[in-house]
C-alpha cells in the first residue's frame, strides 16, 4: 500500500550474500520459489537464518531472537541484511527463514502468501508502526495550535532554514525512503519545502542539535523509535487516513492528501520452515513484545553504541518473564 512505510535503502553489510540475493530477486515473472538456499542446514545441525533490515528497530527484533535461539534453544543463527522487497523473494526461496518486522507489502503478500503459498504469516510482532509529522514538545507546549496541520502556514516563517529558502522546512531523512511528504505539502497548500537530511543518522543529529538550541522544527518521523526516549516529540494531526485516500494513492501517489496509517507490524515465515514445526519456528511465532521493549534494545544499540548481542543480553536479563513465554513447551 502506497501509504505504508517502505524502506528502499541499498543492501547493507551482508557483503556478497546480500548482493547475490538482490541479483536473484529481480522483478517481472520469475518464479522465486525454485532456488536452493545457500544456508540449507547440514544434516544434524540446527540452523536458522533471519532477514534483518537497515533500521535499528528491526535489528533489535533480530538481535533478541538470535540471542535466545542460540542461548536457550541451541541453534546457530545466521543473519542476512537485505532490502525489504528482495527479503520477501529470499523468504519465498527459503534463503531466509523469517522476516521479523514487516510494515506492509500487499503485492508480495498476494503473490507469496495467497497465491504461491510459499510464505505464511507468523503473527503480530506486538508493535504498531506509524509515520507522521512531528515537532518538539518544548515548542508545541508554547504553541499548541501547531499540532493541527491547518495552522502550519502560520509558523512557516519560524521554520525557514538556509536549505528551505523562503519556505518553512519539513525535514525528511534519506531521499531513498519512500514518503508522501512532497504530495502532502502540495495538496494541502502548505508553504513548506521538503528538505532531506541525507540519512536517518543525519536527521537525528539535526533534530538533536535543534533541541539543544531549543529551536523549532517540523520533521517526518516514525514510531517506534528509541529517539522518543531522549527527545519528546508531539505529532501534528494531518487529514484523517481513509481507505479511499489509500486507494487513490495507489493509482496516483501524487494525489495523496491524508495522513499515514498506523500499521500493526507483522512477522512472516517461510512456509516449509513453518510447517516443519521446529522449536525455532514455534519460538518465532510466539515472539511478541512491546514498543517499549524494542526501544530499550534500539537505544542501547544506536545511542549507547552497544553491540546487538550485548544489547539483546541486557534486555533478556531484565525480562525473563517476557521471553520465557516464547519458548516452546517441552
Amino acid at each position: 500500500m502506497i501509504l505504508t512505510r517502505k524502506r528502499t535503502t541499498a543492501v547493507g553489510a551482508a557483503a556478497l550474500t546480500g548482493a547475490v540475493l538482490l541479483a536473484l530477486s529481480g522483478c517481472g515473472k520469475a518464479d522465486m520459489t525454485k532456488q536452493t538456499s545457500p544456508f540449507a542446514a547440514a544434516a544434524g545441525t540446527k540452523t536458522v537464518t533471519l532477514s534483518t533490515q537497515t533500521w535499528v528497530g528491526a535489528q533489535s527484533n533480530v538481535a533478541v531472537a538470535k540471542y535466545l535461539l542460540e542461548h536457550e534453544l541451541g541453534y546457530r543463527v545466521d543473519t542476512v541484511q537485505v532490502d525489504e522487497t528482495p527479503a520477501w523473494d529470499a523468504l519465498s526461496q527459503g534463503r531466509v527463514d523469517a522476516i521479523m518486522e514487516d510494515w506492509g507489502h500487499p503485492a508480495q503478500e498476494k503473490l507469496y502468501v495467497d497465491e504461491k503459498k510459499t510464505i505464511v504469516n507468523g503473527g503480530d510482532l506486538g508493535v504498531d508502526g506509524h509515520i507522521g509529522w512531528w515537532v518538539p514538545k518544548y515548542w508545541a507546549d508554547k504553541h499548541p495550535d501547531v499540532l493541527n496541520w491547518k495552522n502550519l502556514n502560520k509558523y512557516a516563517k519560524q521554520l525557514r532554514t538556509a536549505e528551505s529558502g523562503d519556505k518553512g522546512q519539513l525535514m525528511d531523512g534519506s531521499p531513498s525512503y519512500v514518503t508522501n511528504d512532497k504530495a502532502l505539502v502540495k495538496n494541502l497548500n502548505l508553504d513548506f519545502e521538503v528538505v532531506f537530511a541525507g540519512s536517518e543518522a543525519a536527521q537525528i543529529t539535526q533534530m538533536q542539535q535543534f533541541a539543544k538550541e531549543k529551536k523549532p522544527f517540523l520533521t517526518y518521523w516514525y514510531a517506534p523509535h528509541w529517539l522518543f526516549n531522549q527527545l519528546p516529540l508531539k505529532e501534528v494531526k494531518l487529514p484523517k487516513y481513509t481507505d479511499e485516500c489509500a486507494a487513490k494513492g495507489e493509482k496516483d501517489p501524487e494525489s495523496i492528501d491524508c495522513a499515514y496509517p498506523t500499521t500493526p507490524l507483522q512477522k512472516f515465515l517461510n512456509a516449509d520452515f513453518a510447517k516443519g514445526n521446529s522449536s525455532a519456528a514455534k519460538f518465532l511465532k510466539n515472539f511478541k513484545w512491546t514498543t517499549e521493549d524494542q526501544n530499550y534494545v534500539s537505544e542501547l544499540i544506536a545511542s549507547k553504541h552497544m553491540s546487538p548481542d550485548d544489547a539483546a543480553a541486557s534486555w533478556a536479563k531484565k525480562n525473563p518473564d517476557v521471553w520465557k513465554k516464547w519458548l516452546p513447551k517441552k
